[in-house]
């Protein structure tokens, strides 16, 4: 009876313990405001690596131009840590490689990470931050999320925006650079920046537009300046953005309307035969059949030229005239007709003397004068 004893005294003391621990655990966790991890230097490894490590990566023809430019600040970036890079124009690839005196085990992979980032069209000047210790690269694969091309090409256009103002502004809420290129995006920035960067660029792929999240963000950045709300859920200030539940289901512009089941066949129709019995054509004669189709196919005939007819005579028709509308002025003071005037006028124009001037008998006239001087 004594092991029993033992055991069910250990357990609270085993309690008190692992209360202790968690309690150092969470203050080990909390990193003071900035600290930054010492640097790595030749002391930390001073006898090197101990075998050869190598990546390689293949970049399209279009940046072959690119990189025959920047390979010799690519080569003397990489030789500051002791990398050799080596570029083959023929099999389009590029490799990286660890020397004797490489004594950073993580700088292999900060090399390969940056020869992808090249092959990937990022800038050298932007691809070269990786080699920096706070800075890590993420390169999200996009191409297989969507499966209609023209869906995938509007929501990465989306992603861009308008002159690529909505990656500009994930861009300064994360502090990452972000290249969309193809079916891949590639960031280089903080671990927090990666992990913001690929939420919205999963989401926006996703139908999610990236408008929600950078607010969201905009919202976290705000809370992270507050000291007292550093510490607390943020849950009740980020807005919840969730799909629109449609109360009616969508209704096709065509409806087909099925008919009511009847499980007999539909009724067989006339034959040729039978149509010529119901309407007596059966028992005529060829001639009269052939003077009845005569008869028809001259009706339709007449049909058509008169049809043809009163199409051709339209344009001899003249269209219809507006009737002229006459401006009636209204009758105003200087419009009115003085009668009075007229009439005195009138009268005026009856006791003038109208017509030639009478000729006076006393004077003579002018050919009695002229007949004067010829005779004498």
């Amino acid at each position: 009876m004594a092991a029993p004893t033992e055991s069910t005294s250990g357990t609270p003391t085993s309690k008190k313990q692992k209360k202790s621990t968690n309690t150092d655990e969470t203050e080990l966790l909390t990193v003071p405001d900035g600290w930054k991890e010492p640097k790595f230097t030749k002391e930390d490894n001073p006898k090197g690596l101990l075998e050869e490590s190598s990546f390689a990566t293949i970049f399209p023809k279009y940046r072959e131009a690119y990189l025959k430019e920047c390979w010799p600040l690519v080569q003397k970036a990489l030789g500051d840590v002791f990398i050799n890079a080596t570029l083959d124009l023929i099999e389009g690839s590029m490799t990286v490689k660890t020397t004797k005196k490489t004594f950073d085990p993580y700088a292999i992979l900060r090399a390969r990470d940056l020869i992808k980032l090249l092959a990937r069209s990022v800038p050298f000047e932007q691809a070269l931050r990786i080699l920096e210790d706070d800075v890590a690269c993420d390169i999200i694969k996009i191409g297989s999320l969507v499966q209609h091309r023209d869906r995938f090409v509007k929501r990465r256009q989306r992603l861009i925006g308008p002159k690529g103002s909505t990656l500009k502004a994930l861009e300064l809420l994360t502090n990452c650079y972000v290249m969309v290129q193809g079916n891949t995006v590639s960031a280089i920035g903080p671990h927090n920046g990666l992990k913001e960067v690929r939420k919205v660029v999963l989401d926006t792929m996703k139908n999610f537009h990236p408008i929600y999240n950078i607010k969201a963000l905009m919202i976290k950045r705000e809370l992270a300046n507050d000291p007292e709300l550093r510490t607390q859920s943020w849950e009740r200030f980020l807005p919840n953005f969730h799909h629109k539940s449609l109360s009616k289901r969508k209704q096709p512009k065509k409806k087909t309307v099925k008919k009511e089941y009847t499980p007999f066949p539909p009724p067989q129709p006339d034959s040729k035969i039978d149509k010529e019995l119901a309407s007596g054509e059966f028992f005529m004669r060829e001639s009269e059949k052939k003077r009845k189709k005569m008869n028809e196919l001259k009706a339709k005939q007449a049909e058509g030229t008169s049809r043809r007819q009163e199409q051709r005579q339209k344009a001899f028709i003249p269209p219809k005239e507006k009737p002229s509308l006459k401006n009636s002025k209204p009758a105003t003071a200087e419009n009115k007709i003085d009668i009075q005037a007229i009439k005195e006028k009138v009268k005026n124009a009856k006791s003038k003397k109208l017509g030639a001037p009478p000729v006076n008998p006393e004077t003579p006239s002018a050919k009695d004068d002229k007949r004067k001087k010829v005779k004498s």
